[in-house]
């Protein structure tokens, strides 16, 4: 009673606030019964509104609490919590704070023994409560919201460390504690301009709801354990979706950042695993919502990349696939569920045209944090989900049509080309394989002009590994330098895996860098990016047998302008002409051959005197000029001639040089391709029905002949082109044109008496009449032989005939 004065205003007495300290701590047993009288008396003056002496009385106890720490402090402390809760029990804003305020003293005492009979249910709820305030005077509410998330800040500390209390990991506490404090993160944002000065803010920062707010948030998540990280993260997303604020976007992203920031980097996975499950919950939600998901699935990335985004890689990147499948579904289709019913809502195709974009970033940001041979995996992954035309769709099929295909087609292209940005390794051929090559490669060949256009930029990220790629973008630049070092080229000398790599996909690429050149649909940017193309392989891949591959290839280049059996407008052909002209000066300066570089140089100065539509600077242009039908002559072409003569006087093969190039199946692709089995079908197909008719052997080299599979070595170059004509029509055409084009020649060749007139009778044959066995026959009992059918199991099959 002592320390308590006459006037409240005259505060606590503090020499006989003293001697009760003295007394507390020499004898331990009576402090709780010294916690019990002053929590009596205090609630007697809260009742009485003497509250005055309720501070006094508060005070009294802190000075207690903070001197007393000894095992005997468990039963004052439950007098002191009790107090507590009558302050904020108390109507009045300045209790409030009181009570809050005491608390956090308590909070920040590490106590020596644990307490399991305490619970801070209450303290949740009600600071919680307080940090909603709705107070009507706003500098009142501001106190009492600051205090709520004063006490919760004490609340976590008290518990999260003290096993033996409730786990404050719970959802019951998570499900109050987070939105409590993402509501006031939330409103700060609101009144955050409304800072009076920049001098006076500097001060009042120190004092703001946002900053406590998020200084207690990244406290309460840099405590949490990986078993806790789910149920911290789980309100988070509840209250970005019950209050719409993923549309919005910067409100969810800053919260996401500072939840990636305050973690341990090693728990970082969890958090994406839960915003890809929130994503696929969200499916059907509209596309500005699974647009701010995907978002902040960008920034967490970027974020997670000094982590890990966890064991489950390839989930990741399968999840935002899928994603973009369903958007691609959605736009064409109008509907979450591919119906048009009245009740379905309205799908707006920007809208999800901006979702897909944002998926795509996101991949590219995921692949950027991983390292090389996940990147890899990742690549092959995205190219087993590409669908193509005729052949079993990975992906789960839609109602969206052939549209949908290519739809998808561009956008998995467009994430492998987000993915191979900055792609770089020392070894090509294990970093891309024959798995990922060839169908890369196959796509290079559609009628499609954005898919060809993909696959080239794809390529250009796997081979240029030493950042040479934006040198070789503007070709009007490249065709009039004299001296290729301004470019700063790094050029590095080839080591034997790159030679092995040329060896085993070089015939490909040229192949297709050809074919390229020759769709009618090919523009600007496909002639750019081919002669960026073969500008990194000069550069990164090319040895002396590569030189010469890729000269006799610019060569047949300008040969197939000049051809007029090929439809080519006359911009493709100007436009190939100028490609042939900006890479022969930039590999003739590579080579280092005079002679060559005069050729190349007196060539292209005729042109721009005389012909300057064969030239990049007047077709790669917005308005290009070039003629509408041309007649060239010697004086302006490159003569292979020539350039056979100067290189070969430095040591290059000759033998090569002299040789047109002509683009040509290799043995891998006819293997690999997926057509290449109607060329065979149709050739089993003529062997089984001569058993039948007792064919010639010399009709069956015929329809061998008709039906190549692959090019001999010694053959002549017309030769090879004509069979590579046929070997394409017979890739392109479906199988019952092939099959009624092959009666035709059946019909033609062979003897009238061994010809048959349509397929059905073939396939009666089939139907009606063993077939032959391998065995051999079987006399019958009058001397006859007779076929002896033996069941499909037991004959005998050549290899190739067995699938």
């Amino acid at each position: 009673d002592n320390i308590f004065p006459e006037d409240p205003e005259d505060g606590l007495v503090k020499a006989n606030m003293e001697k009760l300290t003295f007394y507390a701590l020499s004898a331990p047993e009576k402090l709780d019964r010294i916690g019990a009288y002053l929590s009596e008396r205090l609630s007697r003056d809260v009742a009485r509104h003497r509250y005055g002496y309720v501070c006094i009385a508060m005070e009294a106890l802190d000075q207690l609490l903070m001197a007393c720490h000894c095992q005997s402090i468990n039963l004052f402390v439950e007098s002191f919590l009790k107090m507590v809760r009558k302050l904020l029990e108390s109507d009045k804003p300045s209790l409030q704070i009181l009570g809050t305020n005491s608390f956090v003293k308590f909070a920040n005492i590490e106590e020596d023994t644990p307490s399991y009979h305490r619970s801070y249910d209450f303290f949740v709820s009600r600071f919680s409560e307080m940090c909603h305030s709705g107070y009507e005077d706003p500098d009142i509410r501001t106190k009492i919201r600051m205090a709520g998330i004063k006490g919760l800040q004490g609340v976590v500390r008290k518990t999260v460390n003290d096993e033996l209390q409730a786990n404050i990991w719970d959802p019951q506490h998570m499900d109050k504690i987070v939105p409590s404090l993402l509501f006031n993160l939330q409103s700060g944002e609101r009144t955050e301009s409304r800072s009076p000065s920049p001098l006076q803010a500097s001060e009042k920062e120190k004092e703001s709801p946002v900053e406590l707010t998020e200084r207690c948030f990244r406290e309460l998540l840099g405590r949490a354990a990986y078993g806790n990280i789910k149920n911290a993260v789980t309100p988070v997303l509840m209250h970005l979706d019950n209050h719409s604020l993923w549309e919005g976007k910067t409100f969810a992203v800053r919260c996401f950042k500072i939840i990636m920031y305050s973690i341990q980097s090693q728990h970082s996975h969890l958090v994406i695993q839960q915003l890809l499950g929130h994503l696929d919950a969200n499916s059907k939600n509209s596309a500005t919502v699974r647009a701010g998901i995907v978002e902040v699935l960008l920034e967490a990335a970027a974020i997670a990349a000094s982590g890990s985004v966890g064991p489950t890689v390839l989930e990741v990147f399968n999840t935002l696939l899928r994603q973009l499948r369903l958007s691609v579904d959605y736009e064409l289709t109008g509907s979450y569920d591919g119906s048009t019913n009245i009740g379905t809502k309205i799908i707006k195709a920007h809208e999800e045209r901006q979702l897909q974009e944002a998926v795509i970033r996101t991949i590219g940001s995921f692949a950027n944090t991983l390292p090389t041979y996940q990147r890899s995996e990742v690549m092959l992954f995205i190219m087993g989900k590409i669908p193509v035309p005729g052949i079993h769709l990975t992906l789960p099929s839609s109602d969206s049509g052939p549209e949908g295909t290519r739809m998808i087609q561009v956008m998995l292209l467009k994430s492998l080309v987000q993915v191979t940005a900055g792609f770089q390794t020392t070894n090509m051929l294990t970093a891309l394989p024959s798995s990922f090559l060839e169908p890369l490669l196959s796509f290079s060949l559609t009628e499609d002009p954005e898919v060809r256009l993909l696959v080239l930029q794809i390529l250009l990220s796997l081979i240029d590994r030493h950042e040479n790629r934006p040198k070789f973008a503007n070709m009007r630049c490249v065709i009039v330098i004299s001296d290729i070092s301004v470019l700063k080229l790094k050029v590095d000398k080839c080591s034997r895996q790159d030679n092995l790599f040329m060896k085993k996909h070089g015939q490909q690429l040229y192949r297709h860098i050809y074919l390229g050149c020759k769709e009618e649909s090919s523009g600007r940017e496909h002639y750019e990016t081919l002669f960026a193309l073969l500008g990194l392989l000069s550069v990164e891949l090319a040895n002396e047998e590569v030189v010469v591959d890729l000269i006799r290839l610019a060569l047949a280049l300008q040969d197939l302008a000049l051809s007029t059996d090929e439809a080519l407008p006359v911009y493709n052909r100007c436009a190939v002409h100028a490609l042939v002209a900006a890479y022969l000066n930039l590999i003739c300066q590579l080579t280092t051959v005079p002679a060559f570089c005069q050729h190349i140089h007196e060539v292209i100065e005729v042109r721009q005197k005389e012909s300057p539509y064969l030239l990049p600077e007047a077709v790669f242009v917005d308005s290009p000029k070039y003629v509408p039908a041309m007649y060239l002559e010697g004086s302006v072409l490159f003569l292979q001639s020539k350039i056979t003569e100067s290189l070969g006087g430095s040591g290059y093969n000759t033998e090569r040089l002299a040789t047109p190039y002509v683009p040509q199946y290799t043995g891998k692709e006819s293997k690999t391709s997926r057509s290449d089995a109607k060329v065979l079908i149709s050739l089993v197909f003529f062997v089984y029905i001569s058993s039948f008719f007792h064919v010639t052997v010399h009709t069956l080299h015929y329809i061998a002949f008709c039906l190549p599979l692959v090019d001999s070595v010694g053959m002549e170059e017309q030769e090879r082109e004509r069979r590579r004509q046929v070997v394409e029509k017979f890739q392109k055409a479906p199988f019952e044109e092939i099959a009624a084009h092959c009666v035709i020649l059946t019909n033609r060749r062979i003897p009238a008496f061994l010809c048959f007139g349509t397929n059905s009778f073939v396939f009666s044959l089939f139907l009606f009449r063993p077939p032959p066995s391998p065995s051999g026959t079987i006399s019958s009992g009058y001397g006859q032989s007779q076929s002896r059918s033996v069941p499909i199991y037991e004959m005998k099959f050549p290899d190739l005939c067995v699938y």
